[in-house]
């Protein structure tokens, strides 16, 4: 057979299986977040939001509870019960979990429907610094976990479009998008990234930082999980104007063993979080260096934009404005914006394929 006629059979045949198995399944935009998972059913909406993490028992390699169950497992499980998080600064380190993971929510997409065989169009949001051999990670995962097509899309171009920001337009856009394990931090005109900054400085690392305040000042070791919480109910970087609260905690005392309790003020809790936000603040100031001159006029005009769940720290939008001389503000919803940029892309893929990243997939069995 002609090598012209076998490469039109072959495309005629997934044009075939993508109709079939587009109008049994459902196309899903992810954002598969170090901290949280969030999924978007095309013409419904967000409709999972659970942690990425994942319980597993390591007698058997049986995936006991994902998402929120699994969270709730966390500094609680016996030795052959490992919780994880299969994903790490935003990238794939469990490739297997990771997989598992996106079959779950997958599954659990079309659980109420008549499809046997899911095979959806998935759209994963992933951090823009990552290395090719990341991204290939992440379509292999989605792929392999039931995606009959994957495509891909920076994390920040998914937050501005969530933001409803003109990204196609010959104007600046800067956004800043602080997730569980990076901080995004990108210039966006015409469609594309024009400059970025990746960090692995985010709520992850904030977290690592009260957990260190409390073992050098308290002797006191607490989790991760009650880090989070600190940081959630007292995470706040302008004091000036806020009446000053404290929080118990309790742990364990480094000195003598045995379980302690002390007050952390809101104060201390600035001073804990203040290392990583400036780092984050000093990368903001590099990536305005770098842009050029008529996009940063845009920028001065429209402000910087933060999405993702660390823009919700109090003060941190007057914080970075005092700090770089332009205006800030957090959009509504910051922990959804990457989610709802995917949605938004899916519902319009056909015009908004400029805004994918260069590493798209097509099945090449769809059948299978």
């Amino acid at each position: 057979m002609p090598f012209s006629k076998f490469f039109q059979m072959k495309k005629i045949s997934h044009w075939l299986s993508s109709r079939f198995f587009g109008n049994i399944s459902k196309d899903m935009g992810i954002d598969l977040g170090t901290a949280n998972t969030l999924v978007y059913v095309k013409g419904k909406g967000i409709v999972i939001n659970e942690p990425s993490v994942v319980a597993v028992n390591k007698k058997t390699e049986q995936i006991l509870a994902i998402g929120k169950k699994a969270k709730k497992m966390v500094g609680k499980t016996p030795g052959h019960i490992v919780v994880t998080r299969p994903l790490v600064d935003g990238v794939v380190s469990d490739f297997e979990t990771t997989q598992q993971m996106l079959h779950y929510f997958i599954e659990r997409v079309h659980r109420d429907s008549f499809s046997w065989v899911p095979r959806p169009r998935v759209l994963v949001g992933i951090p823009s610094g990552v290395t090719e051999v990341e991204k290939r990670a992440v379509i292999d995962a989605a792929i392999n976990a039931g995606a009959r097509e994957a495509y891909l899309v920076d994390e920040p171009m998914a937050a501005a479009i969530g933001a409803r920001l003109p990204v196609t337009d010959a104007g600046g856009n800067m956004v800043v998008d602080i997730g569980g394990g990076t901080s995004e931090i990108a210039v966006i005109s015409l469609g594309g990234v024009v400059v970025s900054r990746s960090l692995r400085v985010a709520g992850d690392e904030m977290n690592e930082d009260i957990i260190r305040y409390c073992r050098d000042e308290f002797n006191l070791l607490i989790g991760e999980k009650t880090a989070e919480e600190i940081k959630i109910a007292m995470g706040n970087i302008y004091l000036e104007n806020e009446k000053k609260s404290f929080k118990t905690v309790r742990g364990r005392d480094l000195v003598s063993g045995l379980p302690k309790e002390v007050k952390i003020t809101s104060d201390q809790v600035s001073e804990a979080i203040s290392h990583s936000l400036r780092i984050i603040v000093n990368n903001i100031k590099v990536v305005i260096e770098d842009t050029p001159p008529e996009l940063l006029s845009d920028i001065m005009l429209k402000g910087i934009i933060l999405a993702g769940g660390g823009s919700l720290i109090k003060g941190l939008d007057k914080f970075i404005a005092d700090q770089v001389g332009v205006a800030v503000r957090t959009i509504e919803d910051p922990l959804t914006a990457v989610v709802r940029g995917a949605g938004i892309i899916l519902e319009d893929l056909d015009s908004l394929k400029e805004v994918l990243t260069e590493n798209q997939y097509y099945d090449r069995h769809p059948l299978n």
